[in-house]
């Protein structure tokens, strides 16, 4: 099942790819809305092959998740590949440039249900597909909105 969220930010691509590879920034966001996060890995540097443990609540579940990057190409792409029990996600981020201080986010995610149950839970949003659709696009929205005010404070 694949999900796909487009949003335009008023900020040059640079620096909307500087705020998007804040992990320590995100992390501390995550951490304040009720998440349970930790990096794993031991690099120094933002790349491939950084990883986190994470437990969230999902359907009034606490759920753990591993989150890996697979990929890092700033300022264009970010990738990171989750599983949560029998369910895996592959998420990307890329950005492109509409002009120096507008930039497009797209953000896409294919969940791959691997268990009986993790189909039963796909299949179960499937059935809502455009309903999800709308959360997936206007939780998008909301996060691009937030990044914009955050690089318009920091200007």
């Amino acid at each position: 099942m694949e999900l796909i969220a487009r949003e335009d930010v008023e900020a040059p691509i640079e620096r909307v790819f500087a705020d998007m590879s804040n992990f320590d920034a995100i992390q501390r966001r995550a951490l304040r809305r009720g998440a349970l996060v930790e990096r794993k890995d031991s690099l120094t540097e933002p790349g491939k092959g950084m990883t986190w443990e994470a437990t969230v609540t999902f359907r009034g579940k606490e759920r753990g998740l591993t989150i890996a990057m697979t990929e890092y190409a700033p300022p264009e792409r970010m990738s990171f590949h989750s599983i949560s029990g029998g369910l895996e996600a592959d998420t990307t981020f890329e950005l492109v440039a509409l002009s120096k201080t507008s930039t497009r986010i797209t953000m896409t995610t294919v969940l791959v249900p691997k268990t009986l149950s993790a189909r039963l839970l796909v299949q179960s949003l499937k059935l809502g597909k455009t309903q999800l659709d709308k959360k997936f696009r206007k939780r998008m929205a909301g996060l691009a909105t937030e990044l914009e005010n955050r690089l318009k404070n920091t200007a």
